[in-house]
């Protein structure tokens, strides 16, 4: 299955929302979303999202994939798993979890994992790029534990974040929408009358407002 039938599966399930009207977590309004959550219950379709991963890294000797959790971690699975298939070897899965210091938010790996890091070459994963900031902290994270990024795979590029802005060396994302976004009151979608769709964001909470 090539990059463009997967898309299809994903706007088919949901995951991809464009051309709709969108009200967003801060307000904004825009017509655009991506519905991560619907895609994770769907192994078959989050098994595809792995395999077009994998295939754009398969030359990149993989030893381990690392996503954030929450979502990052199913990311990093599927994507280990078929690696493992495309390279005839194993590619192991780990995640990196958040914590807070002295100096702020970071991400670490516990449970042993950083010694599975140490050494090896390390493709991060993340579902949506929004800030870039989870997948950032998940490569810096990497290289504290002495390993290689060698690229951040993505389902969504939301922000049109780029390889320099998250610290590696190549980013594919498998799908790009775009941030624009609008406050309420001039939401050129509001004013052509657009209904918001109640079933997405934050549009629920702002039709019984």
């Amino acid at each position: 299955m090539n990059d463009d039938n997967l898309l299809t599966v994903l706007h088919q399930l949901g995951a991809i929302v464009t051309n709709d009207h969108i009200v967003y977590t801060s307000g904004r309004h825009g017509s655009s979303y991506v519905n991560k959550d619907a895609l994770y219950p769907h192994t078959t379709a989050a098994s595809m999202v792995g395999t077009a991963l994998a295939r754009h890294f398969a030359d990149e000797m993989v030893d381990v994939v690392a996503g954030p959790t929450v979502g990052g971690v199913i990311m990093a699975q599927w994507t280990a798993h078929h690696l493992s298939q495309l390279c005839g070897r194993e590619v192991l899965a780990v995640y990196a979890e958040e914590e807070q210091s002295e100096a702020g938010k970071r991400r670490v790996f516990r449970r042993g994992y950083d010694a599975l890091i140490a050494g090896k070459r390390v493709l991060v994963v993340e579902d949506v790029l929004t800030t870039g900031g989870s997948a950032r902290l998940v490569v810096e994270a990497v290289a504290a534990a002495g390993g290689v990024v060698v690229g951040v795979g993505a389902l969504c590029n939301r922000g049109g974040i780029t390889a320099a802005d998250l610290g590696a060396p190549r980013l594919v994302a498998l799908t790009a929408l775009s941030l624009e976004s609008y406050p309420a009151e001039e939401c050129p979608l509001c004013a052509a009358s657009v209904p918001i769709n109640p079933r997405l964001g934050k549009g629920a909470a702002y039709a019984r407002v």
